[in-house]
């Protein structure tokens, strides 16, 4: 505000400034111009008995000019001062020697001059106008001239004024700034306080929502990126022990098969090894699932290309027939382009196939298939899905089978590393989509992955149930 009061008051006083000199002009060669229409009429007027002389012309003059405000007037005749203004005219010229000695002394005899001149007194703007008639010798000037000083000191009066009020009012917005800033930052404050208590064994704390505004906004974004942290770090502290118990399964599996093997018994030894290496095995899968997991929200996770979904499916099959012995089939299929990242997609898709079976039995059937679902004008989702004939998910297991090392009741511990399905999800995630199921017990499972897509192309059949 200062800075604005201090650019705006130089440009407007500068402006002022500008303003009142071609103002004091402009009166000054208005009142030569009315002289000359003065002399004009009165040249007309003279006779031979009665000629028009530059005294009688100048007396004229005086008498019929009423200066402005700050303006004055002389006569001056052979070297003398012959007429003054009248008394009602404030700004008195004569009173000042030095404008008049300047005056005397100065002033053209030829021209109509406008010139600035200073005295020891003050500042003045002059107009001089010199009188010449032919049949004289006389030495006769009509002379305007403003204060030039007290023309400016009005003016700056003006903007010492607009400097009294100026700091007046950023007193009153100081003064009321500091008041209302420090109210409408108790936010800011409190958010400082609850970061200063938050600590990695507590992050329960949140910040009071205050009023209604930006600062408010600002508190409920903050107060929900600590619900993620908080999220964050109780998921990476079950991880933590999720993975310490997997881990620590195989390990003391491993350490007790070593502790009491029969170094002198071939047969002993090579059980013993092989069940070594099928724990290690285990454990390999186990940590190669949490590498994919750890980089699952990274940028670069999945990397979309267009994509036939036709052909797809096709290299999907192709790659489940060795998963075990089972009728595969595709069901319904939709032929399409779209954007996706092919490999992460086959990568999920047989993550759902070897799931499917682990719980069938030989000879069952296992449905792959895709579908083009609008789910508004503009909006359409892809869904591709596998369908077994398996013993099924209890409703209250089918949302815990997506977690980290979450398991249903017919799982057993031994098979796969328990982040399949996570993976999945991720994956799922990662191309603005998700994952879900459909199964009843003892009927059977269906697995589907929903992903929003931009159409390039496509040649749709119908939908049908899957």
């Amino acid at each position: 505000m200062t800075v604005a009061f201090a650019i705006t008051g130089t440009a407007v006083y500068l402006l002022q400034v500008g303003t009142m000199d071609a103002r004091i002009d402009d009166s000054l060669k208005r009142s030569a111009q009315e002289f000359e229409v003065l002399a004009a009429r009165h040249s007309v007027r003279a006779t031979n008995a009665e000629p028009l002389t530059a005294e009688a012309l100048l007396y004229a003059a005086m008498q019929q000019t009423l200066p402005a405000k700050h303006e004055g007037m002389l006569s001056i005749v052979d070297g003398k001062i012959r007429w003054t203004a009248p008394e009602v005219v404030n700004t008195r010229l004569e009173e000042d020697p030095e404008f008049v000695s300047w005056v005397l002394n100065q002033a053209s005899d030829e021209y109509i001059m406008l010139q600035s001149m200073s005295t020891t007194t003050s500042t003045y703007r002059v107009l001089n106008v010199p009188i010449n008639f032919t049949q004289s010798a006389s030495n006769s000037h009509l002379i305007f001239a403003y204060n030039y000083s007290a023309e400016k000191h009005a003016l700056n009066r003006g903007f010492l004024m607009y400097t009294v009020v100026g700091f007046t009012v950023l007193l009153a917005a100081g003064a009321a700034g500091w008041l209302l800033v420090g109210r409408f930052l108790r936010p800011v404050a409190l958010l400082r306080d609850t970061a200063q208590q938050i600590s990695e064994s507590d992050l329960s704390q949140r910040i009071e929502v205050v009023g209604r505004d930006d600062l408010a906004e600002l508190t409920i974004t903050v107060n929900a990126m600590l619900d993620r942290v908080e999220n964050a770090v109780v998921s990476q502290r079950q991880l933590l022990d999720d993975v310490g118990h997997e881990l620590r399964t195989p390990v003391t599996i491993v350490q007790g098969h070593l502790e009491l093997m029969d170094r002198n018994d071939p047969e002993d030894v090579d059980q013993a090894r092989d069940i070594a290496l099928s724990e290690l095995d285990r454990m390999s899968f186990l940590i190669n699932d949490l590498v994919t997991l750890a980089t699952s929200n990274s940028v670069g996770f999945v990397q979309p290309v267009p994509t036939h979904t036709g052909t797809l499916l096709d290299e999907l099959l192709d790659r489940a027939y060795p998963l075990g012995e089972r009728i595969w089939r595709i069901g319904h299929r939709v032929e399409i382009i779209t954007n996706l990242d092919p490999q992460r997609i086959t990568q999920a898709m047989l993550q759902l196939c070897s799931n499917a079976v682990k719980f069938t039995a030989v000879g069952s059937t296992i449905t792959m298939g895709t579908n083009l679902v609008s789910i508004s004008d503009e909006d359409q989702v892809l869904r591709l899905w596998v369908r077994d004939e398996g013993v099924g998910i209890a409703p209250e297991d089918q949302e815990k089978i997506f977690e980290r090392f979450g398991r249903g009741r017919n799982s057993k511990r031994t098979e796969g590393s328990g982040l399949g399905l996570n993976i999945v999800s991720a994956i799922a995630e990662a191309h603005h989509g998700h994952v879900g199921v459909d199964s009843q017990i003892g009927a059977g499972s269906t697995f589907v992955i929903e992903i929003p897509i931009y159409l390039e192309s496509a040649e749709d059949e119908p939908d049908t149930d899957y």
